[in-house]
């Protein structure tokens, strides 16, 4: 709160022409990301619930992940997805055939592994909606490596993944995300 107020008031100072005392202007912001070591490894133990359709709507998520997004095989998406699919990220069509071309152009077909290899930070349901959440990497413009987080939330109707958000953006870069597998 402090912070918060000496920024407040920072601004208002600087608004009104007088200058902020060094000591009062708010600190530069330092995350500190998860690192590797931190992230869950029993995936197992993030999709269990008491409640078998949520747990269900889990599974469908990570095997959809697993097989579609991680080895990369479009084909297998309607055994996960909704013909008529609603797609948020605005750099995929909509519907089952614009997520399957989204996963041809921005990926390889590999080998289905047995867990997602992608670093997993948490998988959550509530009702129909499952989000999985990754440790990202990225490398910043001095060419220093930092982390950040990546979201998905999908919604779950009739057994099917029937709509989809993420934060990506028009202007980010199509990635492959299995660049993003921790190295062993």
């Amino acid at each position: 709160m402090r912070i918060v107020l000496a920024g407040f008031a920072a601004i208002l100072l600087t608004a009104c022409g007088s200058e902020v005392p060094e000591e009062t202007a708010a600190p530069a912001a330092s995350a500190i990301p998860p690192v590797p070591p931190e992230l869950p490894q029993d995936h197992q133990a993030l999709l269990a619930s008491d409640d078998p359709q949520l747990e269900a709507n889990k599974r469908l998520v990570y095997d959809m992940y697993r097989i579609v997004l991680q080895a990369g095989l479009a084909d297998r998406a309607g055994e996960f997805i909704a013909e008529d699919y609603i797609q948020h990220n605005p750099n995929a069509d909509q519907g089952l055939a614009g997520l399957q071309d989204y996963v041809r152009r921005t990926r390889p077909e590999r080998e289905i592994e047995d867990r997602l290899e992608l670093p997993l930070i948490h998988i959550m349901a509530e009702g129909n909606y499952v989000t999985i959440a990754f440790l990202r990497s990225q490398v910043d413009a001095d060419g220093q490596t930092y982390f950040s987080t990546w979201f998905d939330m999908f919604r779950i109707e009739d057994g099917l993944i029937a709509e989809h958000w993420d934060p990506m953006l028009k202007t980010d870069e199509q990635i492959d995300p299995n660049e993003q597998r921790l190295e062993e």
